[in-house]
């Protein structure tokens, strides 16, 4: 290997390393302060001269994280539902049907993704708010009172998910890899006797699988890191999700940073988990334009 070859791989490794340590290392310092003891929460060292879980017991107890944790959860993946099967209806018709004002319709989905979310948060909140979509506890008649605890939770979810379920990208993403699937095949399904829908999907989704993953991960980042949206439209402690019930523990745990780390490390860890579980096609749907032939 030749001095000029040696050296340059040096220069890439050393970038790489560094750019590992820039994105890794905080991480890897908030779990390092989440197990660490009162007394040495900042101390200048990754690995901590005494360690403890109780920081995560008392953050998932005390400061009501457990029920936040829902919360998310279950937003996180009404979402990723929603914006899943609607971007998909909206993108095949994009793709495969002739209308009049097609180039128009598509180009005001596109134009929406320039429009910043503070510009139209206020219109969107009162409309919100006309339409019921809040955390109140809805009127049900008598015999149904029972239900109440979980038509306000399933109120408190639409509310939070249903303004922003319709994506822009997501139906440009689809749109896209829908046009990349042969017409042979939906022609074969329409021999077959199949409808429209019966094509979308049975034919069109599967084969999407790849930006279906890649559009679930990056909703259910969004939606789970969620801050400004959910404090507006929720009043109800207990419909808090994650990010805004962290925001509150600066007045519940504002002198235990050790809770507040360990506190931050459950709220990031699910972000992780869905990531790794779709990192394959994740890959595949960033990377299936790239090459030709």
């Amino acid at each position: 290997m030749s001095p000029h070859t040696l050296a340059g791989l040096l220069v890439r490794y050393t970038l790489c390393l560094l750019v590992t340590v820039v994105m890794v290392g905080p991480f890897l310092w908030l779990v390092s302060m989440s197990v660490r003891h009162g007394s040495n929460v900042y101390e200048l060292r990754l690995i901590p001269s005494q360690m403890t879980l109780s920081t995560y017991a008392e953050a998932w107890s005390l400061g009501g994280i457990a029920g936040s944790f829902l919360n998310s959860t279950c937003v996180s993946v009404l979402a990723v539902a929603l914006t899943v099967l609607l971007a998909g209806l909206a993108a095949y018709p994009l793709a495969r049907f002739e209308f009049p004002g097609k180039r128009a319709v598509f180009v005001l989905f596109l134009s929406t993704l320039m429009v910043p979310f503070q510009i139209y948060m206020i219109p969107l909140y009162l409309l919100s708010r006309a339409a019921g979509l809040t955390d109140a506890a809805p009127d049900l008649p008598a015999w149904l009172d029972g239900l109440e605890p979980l038509a306000q939770r399933l109120r408190a979810y639409l509310a939070i998910t249903l303004p922003f379920s319709v994506s822009a990208f997501g139906v440009y993403l689809l749109r896209q890899h829908f046009l990349g699937v042969p017409r042979d095949l939906e022609d074969a399904a329409r021999v077959d006797g199949a409808g429209e829908l019966t094509i979308w999907w049975r034919v069109m989704m599967p084969l999407a699988k790849p930006a279906v993953a890649t559009l679930a991960i990056f909703t259910f980042v969004a939606t789970w890191s969620s801050f400004l949206w959910p404090l507006l439209i929720l009043n109800d402690e207990r419909m808090y999700t994650l990010p805004v019930r962290l925001a509150k523990f600066t007045g519940v745990f504002g002198e235990s940073t050790n809770t507040l780390a360990a506190a931050s490390v459950i709220a990031i860890a699910p972000v992780i988990v869905f990531f790794l579980l779709l990192q394959r096609w994740f890959i595949h749907g960033i990377t299936a334009g790239a090459v030709k032939g």
